[in-house]
């Protein structure tokens, strides 16, 4: 069918119908540079709104509003959490040195779920790799998928 003969109203149904962003059931812990992530993430959600306002753009007004809605929510909830420079075994917000028996070497920063980047060396707090360091010391073993990580170092940096 040819769009000269759709509904306006058939439009409008396809932007009501971009779904939320879900969000996730976990405690919302957050480093000092998540929360800031977070908040420079409203800021520019707030000046693409404006544009998409003034341009009149209503799918784009759609996405945005909801991606506001969704980090807003995530503002809202967060916990600043500061990893205690003295502790003696990994908390959140650490950075953990670990290797395996073969010699291979990894480096993990514990931070929020939103923050995570694994590219970039950080987990999520509630990945499988995070449960498993959680509370371990310098020396103790973490076992991963069926793979032992020894943790050769950690900081609060």
């Amino acid at each position: 069918m040819s769009r000269a003969f759709t509904r306006e109203d058939d439009n409008e149904n396809a932007i009501a119908d971009i779904g939320e962003r879900p969000v996730s059931p976990h405690r919302n812990l957050v480093t000092a540079r998540g929360l800031a992530q977070v908040d420079d993430e409203i800021a520019a959600l707030r000046q693409e709104l404006a544009k998409a306002e003034a341009a009149s753009d209503r799918q784009r007004i759609a996405t945005v509003s909801r991606d506001l809605r969704y980090w807003v929510a995530r503002r809202e909830s967060a916990e600043l959490s500061l990893p205690d420079p003295d502790s003696k075994v990994v908390r959140f917000g650490m950075t953990v040195a670990i290797e395996d028996d073969d010699g291979n070497s990894k480096s993990w920063k514990i931070v929020g779920e939103d923050e995570a980047d694994a590219g970039k060396g950080s987990v999520s707090h509630v990945s499988p790799m995070a449960r498993a360091l959680f509370g371990k010391t310098i020396g103790d073993v973490a076992v991963v998928n069926g793979k032992e990580w020894e943790i050769v170092g950690m900081s609060a940096d």
